[in-house]
């Protein structure tokens, strides 16, 4: 990625939204790119209907899918509700009507099983979710460690908190590293978390690890078939 001014260009950036989001996959990363000098931030969604995040918290659109202008950034969170965006047509088609015209196709957590849905992520390097990791290959996308992976104009950040990460990648990329570090410092973000090694399964104690996916099982399962059918249509299509 190249260093470009976005205040020179009036950078349009949308968050597409649904229901059952987890709302620190959006939050994290609109926080840190409301930054940029002169962009504006759309919350985009199907209808201006509140959309309620998976932890009860309402989010109000600004924008519908139908009237929003071609955006230079796209960035899909995930949380649970991404299981039904990966089979909302009206989404994905919307996605895929923007991509050609789109500078940065992004994603923090599941919501780069959207994009791979919408048939975007094929042949490039991506990250979600740990506990999704294994779902990217199915559909012709190059699975890669990292809290935030960049191949070429797809930006995918890992799990929930990444999102600090990935908004701060940005706005290097747009707005140059100095501005980012900035913002970091205004934000305070020095991760510390208070049980080192918890938050990630290569490190996490094998209990904890153990207990996390016996409680995700059905998730996983539901999963699954999502994404048999979602690879299916992307074969027909």
């Amino acid at each position: 990625m190249s260093e470009t001014d976005a205040s020179d260009r009036g950078l349009q950036i949308g968050f597409v939204l649904f229901p059952n989001l987890l709302n620190l996959d959006f939050a994290g990363p609109w926080d840190v790119l409301a930054n940029l000098p002169g962009a504006t931030l759309h919350v985009v969604a199907k209808d201006l209907a509140p959309i309620v995040s998976s932890s009860g918290l309402s989010i109000l659109p600004t924008i519908t899918f139908a009237n929003c202008p071609q955006l230079d950034l796209i960035c899909v969170p995930g949380g649970a509700g991404h299981l039904d965006a990966m089979e909302d047509e009206a989404m994905l088609d919307f996605l895929r009507q923007q991509e050609p015209g789109c500078r940065f196709l992004t994603s923090v957590c599941t919501g780069a099983l959207v994009l791979a849905a919408a048939g975007l992520l094929e042949g490039y390097e991506a990250t979600t979710h740990w506990n999704s990791h294994d779902r990217l290959a199915a559909y012709g996308a190059i699975p890669k460690q990292g809290r935030v992976v960049v191949d070429r104009n797809r930006i995918t950040g890992g799990g929930v908190t990444a999102g600090i990460d990935f908004g701060l990648t940005m706005l290097a990329a747009l707005q140059g590293e100095a501005f980012a570090r900035q913002v970091q410092l205004g934000i305070e973000y020095t991760p510390e978390p208070p049980f080192p090694g918890a938050g990630s399964p290569e490190t996490a104690e094998p209990a904890i690890l153990e207990a996390a996916r016996a409680k995700s099982a059905g998730y996983r399962a539901k999963m699954a078939e999502v994404d048999a059918r979602a690879v299916a249509r992307l074969k027909v299509g």
